[in-house]
């Protein structure tokens, strides 16, 4: 799946599919990318990423790469052992000088409830700790024959219905309000339909039922 791809559909659509064409390539381009970067929004659990993490020496509070959305989770030290997610307020109340404590290496963190790019480490990290950690991540800006290797291409339909949604939003004088809305429905409720059904078969638990679990 290339934006390419994606442009050659969008054109059928909006019977733009014979030169000289009405929309440059370069502005369905930019619809695709801009498309991308609504569903990282609206979805940010179909842009996941794993990467090794070099931690602020010393630093209770840290922060993701600038690409990261929000948190997923931490998963270890590079090399070590695994950390458990707990509680900043539960800490804070039973160990109010936790963030004093000498640096060593971290076995909990703790999720920034305002902020999803940063958590926090107990204790605060000495020097040279790397985590392996899962984020969300902005899509980066994809040329026209680039592959977008950072979904499925069973999303292209999704992201053709956004892209001619933006189309239809430029052009309303020629083609009424009505087909822009009905693209951009059928955008969002592809998403919502597919979260569900991440809820319902997507668990800790392996998709069996929490009760049958120890």
């Amino acid at each position: 799946m290339t934006p390419t791809d994606i442009i050659a559909e969008v054109r059928s659509l909006v019977n733009d599919s014979v030169a000289p064409y009405r929309y440059a390539d370069s502005l369905l381009l930019g619809f695709v990318n801009q498309t991308l970067r609504r569903m990282a929004m609206m979805r940010p659990d179909l842009f996941l990423k794993v990467a090794n993490v070099t931690t602020a020496p010393g630093a209770a509070t840290q922060s993701l790469p600038t690409d990261a959305i929000r948190l997923v989770e931490v998963y270890r030290t590079v090399g070590g052992d695994v950390l458990t997610e707990t509680n900043k307020d539960a800490l804070d109340q039973t160990y109010p000088g936790w963030r004093s404590e000498t640096p060593g290496l971290p076995v909990n963190y703790m999720r920034h409830v305002r902020n999803p790019k940063l958590f926090f480490l107990y204790p605060a990290p000495a020097e040279g700790v790397e985590l392996e950690v899962e984020y969300s991540a902005a899509p980066p800006t994809y040329a026209l024959g680039a592959t977008i290797d950072i979904l499925s291409s069973a999303y292209m339909p999704v992201i053709i219905d956004g892209v001619v949604y933006l189309v239809a939003s430029i052009d309303d004088e020629h083609i009424g309000a009505g087909r822009a809305k009905m693209f951009s429905e059928s955008f969002t409720a592809a998403l919502r339909g597919d979260m569900q059904m991440h809820q319902l078969t997507d668990t800790d638990a392996g998709s069996l039922n929490p009760k049958q679990v120890v």
